[in-house]
């Protein structure tokens, strides 16, 4: 099953993606400019291969819910992320308040 909701961070709208997979879920929050995903984002991958794309994202792990990836730290952030002011260990809510403003 895929599920597919709004989500307001004070006042300021997201998109929260939930994929029920074969024992796992993924888990994706997003704007126009980002997103912060589950342990399932290979950051390396967009950093390296994808870095002309310039993609703002992080990855945060031991999540297996949308409320429960909000308030996790992030452990891995592309490289144009830390543009943007995220880095290893920031809570996800706030890193993605930092996109919003």
């Amino acid at each position: 099953m895929i599920s597919v909701k709004p989500l307001i961070i004070e006042n300021y709208p997201f998109t929260a993606v939930r994929v029920e997979l074969p024992k796992t879920n993924l888990l994706v929050i997003s704007n126009e400019i980002g997103y912060i995903m589950c342990g399932a984002l290979d950051v390396e991958l967009l950093n390296n291969k994808l870095a002309d794309r310039k993609i703002v994202a992080a990855r945060a792990t031991g999540v297996k819910t949308i409320d429960q990836l909000l308030e996790a730290p992030l452990d891995k952030v592309t490289l144009e992320a830390e543009n943007k002011g995220w880095y290893e260990g920031l809570n996800a809510k706030e890193a993605l308040l930092k996109i919003s403003k």
